[in-house]
C-alpha cells in the first residue's frame, strides 16, 4: 500500500500569571523518599525538550506510554493510567491525555512514575501509572491548536481546538471547543487477493480506500473546594460523522463499498473527594454518558458487464451508561493503605437494523433489540510497603450483573464473578525492578454483538447472539525493568493468560455468523522495550529505541475443530525508533520504522486479514518560544 501523508499541527499557548518553563540542566529522576517504586521527575528533567504542556512532559517519561482506557462499560478497570493530583478525571471520556493537553508545562510541579503500586494510589489494574502534581498559583491560560492532514489521492482533513483554563488557588474552571478529525493511516492503494481453501488464487484486484470524518464538541470543567472537600465537574456535548469508501477493480470487475455514519453524544461527570479524618478519605463519583447513531453500508458490484443486486445494511439507535461509585481509603500508616467501596452501573443499547439484497428484505437474527444491564461490584484493596524495596498490592472484586434483552430476542441472564488480584514489586538495587502480577479479569461484553451487524466489503453479515457470556482470563505476568544513563531503559515482560469462554466468531443458521463464545484458549506474550540515550556515542540529545510484543494465541476453531490463533491479535509488530533534541535550534525530530505486521480474523467460511511492511513515520517539531509549537509529521 503506497501513500503520502503530511500531518501538520500548530499550537499557540498563551498564559497570564504563570511563569514560562525554565531550562536548567537536565536532572536525573529521583526515587521518592522511602519508596523505590516511585520515581520523581521534576521540570528540569524535561528542559531540553522545551515542553509546552504537561502531555509533552509525560510523553517523555522513559518507559511510560499514555493509555486512555478501553472505553468498556463501568469504571473499574476501564480507565487510563494517568492521574492528576492523585485522581483520575471526572469522566471516562475526559481522558488523562486530554486533561494534560490543556495543562501548561509551567503549571507542573513534578511527575511521579508509580511502578507496581504505592500507598494512596489507585492503580486500576495497571503495573505503571503517572501522577502529575500541579501548582496552585493563580493563572489564566489559552491553548489554540490547528491541524491539517493531507493525503495523496485521498480526503484532506482540517481541525483545531481552543482551550481556556483559569485557576484561583484551589478553584479551576475552563472550556474546550473542538473541531476534531478522524482518519486511517491505511488509506491508499494496494492489492486484494482471494484464495480458495487449497490456497489457489481465485481473484486478484486493485484496491483503493479512503476513510475520513470528524466531530465538533464543547466541554466545560469546574472544580472548587466544597464542604471540607473538593468537587470536580465536567460536561460535554458533540456531533460527529464518519465516511468510508473502498473500491476493488480489475479489467472485468468493479466492487464498491460505501459507509456513512452520523451521531451525537454527551456526558456529565462529578467527583467529590473529602477527608473524613486524618486517616480516612472519601471519593464519590457519578458519570452519565449517552449517544445516538445512524449508519448505512452499501455494496455494489459489476462483474463481466453485469450488475449484481445492491446490498444495503442500515442501523440506528441510541445507547447510554450511568455509573455511581464510592470508596473510602484508610491510611493505616505511611506504609499501609486499605481501600473499600462499591460501584453500581446501568447500561442500555436500543438498536434497529435492516438488511436487503436488490431491494428485497433479508431477515436477520436479533435485528431489532434492546439490551440492558444492571451491574454491581464490591471491592477491597490493600497496599503494603513491607520494606523500602518491596511492595505488595492485593485485592478482591465481587461482581454481579443481570443482562436482559427484548425485541427480536427475549432473554435474561445473571452472572457472578470473583476477581482476585495480587501484585508484588521488588527493587533489589537502584534502577532495577522486578514486578509480578496474578489476576482474574472478566471482559465487558460489547452490546453491539447482541444485535446484527455487517462488514459488506468482506462479504460478511453477522447475526446477533443472545447467548453471549463474558470472557474470563486468569493472568500471570512478570516484568523486569532496568534503568540506566539517566533516561535509558530495558524492560522485558512475560505474560500467560488462561482464557475461559473466549470470544470470537461462530457459525449460525442460514449461512450467517455471529460473535460468540467458542471455548477456552491461551495467550503467551513476550514484551520488550529498549530506549538507549546516545550522548556518549557522539549523537548529542539522541535516543534509539526498539519495542515489540510477541503474541502466541491458541483456540479451537468452532467450524474445523482445529487449533488456530485468536482473531484480531497481531503476532508481532516490531518498531524501531529514533529521536533527537537540539536545544540550540529549538528543534526536536524523530522517526519510526515497522518492518512488517499482519493481522487475521477467522470466520466460519473464510479467513481475512492484511499484511503490511516497510512502514515509515518521520516528524519534526519546532518550538521558537515557550508558547508556540509547530509540528510536521
Amino acid at each position: 500500500m503506497t501513500k503520502t501523508i503530511l500531518l501538520a499541527t500548530t499550537a499557540l499557548f498563551l498564559g497570564a500569571g504563570a511563569a514560562a518553563a525554565q531550562t536548567p540542566p537536565t536532572a536525573a529522576p529521583q526515587a521518592e523518599s522511602g519508596q523505590q517504586g516511585v520515581l520523581v521527575f521534576t521540570p528540569d528533567f524535561f528542559a531540553d525538550q522545551r515542553p509546552n504542556t504537561a502531555l509533552d512532559m509525560v510523553n517523555r517519561v522513559p518507559g511510560f506510554s499514555v493509555v486512555d482506557g478501553d472505553g468498556s462499560r463501568g469504571f473499574e478497570g476501564s480507565v487510563g493510567n494517568v492521574l492528576v493530583n492523585g485522581a483520575r478525571p471526572a469522566s471516562k471520556n475526559d481522558t488523562g491525555s486530554a486533561v494534560l493537553s490543556r495543562t501548561l508545562a509551567s503549571q507542573v510541579e513534578r511527575i511521579e512514575l508509580v511502578r507496581g503500586g504505592a500507598p494512596g494510589i489507585d492503580m486500576q489494574g495497571y503495573a505503571v501509572v503517572v501522577n502529575v502534581i500541579t501548582r496552585t498559583e493563580s493563572s489564566r491560560q489559552s491553548i489554540f491548536t490547528a491541524n491539517a492532514t493531507l493525503f495523496e489521492g485521498g480526503q484532506d482533513l482540517y481541525g483545531g481546538s481552543y482551550q481556556f483554563t483559569a485557576r484561583e488557588g484551589e478553584r479551576t474552571w475552563g472550556v474546550t471547543l473542538s473541531d476534531g478529525m478522524s482518519m486511517s493511516d491505511a488509506n491508499g492503494m494496494g492489492p486484494v487477493v482471494r484464495r480458495d481453501g487449497t490456497g489457489a488464487v481465485i481473484r486478484t484486484e486493485d484496491y483503493w480506500n479512503d476513510q475520513y470524518g470528524g466531530g465538533t464538541s464543547i466541554r466545560g470543567n469546574f472544580a472548587t473546594p466544597l464542604f471540607g472537600g473538593k468537587i470536580d465537574l465536567t460536561a460535554r456535548y458533540g456531533v460527529n460523522d464518519f465516511h468510508a469508501i473502498a473500491l476493488q477493480t480489475s479489467p472485468t470487475v468493479r466492487r464498491e463499498n460505501l459507509f456513512d455514519d452520523d451521531g451525537s453524544g454527551g456526558e456529565v461527570g462529578v467527583v467529590y473527594t473529602r477527608p473524613l479524618s486524618p486517616r480516612f478519605n472519601l471519593e464519590t463519583r457519578f458519570i452519565h454518558q449517552f449517544n445516538d447513531f445512524d449508519s448505512v453500508s452499501v455494496a455494489r458490484s459489476r462483474v463481466d458487464g453485469v450488475d449484481n443486486p445492491e446490498q444495503r445494511f442500515t442501523s440506528e439507535g441510541n445507547a447510554s451508561e450511568t455509573i455511581f461509585r464510592s470508596l473510602v481509603r484508610f491510611e493505616r500508616s505511611p506504609a499501609l493503605t486499605f481501600e473499600t467501596g462499591g460501584e453500581v452501573a446501568y447500561n442500555m443499547l436500543e438498536t434497529d437494523q435492516a438488511f436487503s439484497v436488490g431491494g428485497a428484505p433479508v431477515p436477520l437474527p436479533s435485528a431489532s433489540v434492546t439490551v440492558e444491564e444492571l451491574r454491581g461490584e464490591a471491592f477491597g484493596k490493600g497496599t503494603w510497603r513491607i520494606r523500602d524495596d518491596l511492595t505488595l498490592e492485593g485485592g478482591l472484586r465481587l461482581e454481579a450483573s443481570t443482562i436482559s434483552q427484548s425485541g427480536d430476542a427475549d432473554q435474561e441472564k445473571s452472572f457472578f464473578f470473583a476477581k482476585p488480584r495480587l501484585q508484588a514489586t521488588w527493587t533489589p538495587m537502584a534502577n532495577n525492578q522486578l514486578r509480578f502480577r496474578f489476576e482474574r479479569e472478566v471482559g465487558q461484553l460489547d452490546f453491539g454483538d447482541f444485535a446484527a451487524s455487517a462488514d459488506l466489503d468482506e462479504d460478511n453479515v453477522l447475526g446477533g447472539n443472545a447467548d453471549l457470556e463474558p470472557e474470563q482470563r486468569w493472568i500471570t505476568e512478570i516484568t523486569y525493568e532496568r534503568r540506566f544513563w539517566t533516561d535509558g531503559i530495558v524492560s522485558i515482560g512475560y505474560r500467560h493468560d488462561e482464557i475461559v469462554d473466549a470470544i470470537d466468531v461462530l457459525p449460525l443458521d442460514m449461512g450467517l455468523s455471529a460473535v460468540g463464545n467458542i471455548g477456552d484458549g491461551t495467550l503467551d506474550q513476550l514484551a520488550v522495550n529498549i530506549l538507549v540515550p546516545m550522548d556518549r556515542f557522539g549523537f548529542s540529545g539522541g535516543k534509539l529505541g526498539f519495542r515489540n510484543t510477541w503474541n502466541h494465541t491458541e483456540v479451537t476453531d468452532p467450524t474445523t475443530g482445529e487449533t488456530r490463533e485468536i482473531s484480531g491479535v497481531r503476532p508481532s509488530q516490531p518498531v524501531f525508533t529514533i529521536q533527537q533534541d537540539i536545544p540550540s535550534w529549538k528543534l526536536q525530530w524523530g522517526g519510526a520504522y515497522i518492518e512488517s505486521l499482519h493481522q487475521f480474523s477467522y470466520d466460519p467460511d473464510q479467513t481475512s486479514g492484511f499484511r503490511g511492511s516497510d512502514y515509515f513515520e518521520l516528524w519534526a517539531e519546532y518550538k521558537p518560544t515557550a508558547t508556540l509549537s509547530l509540528r510536521a509529521q
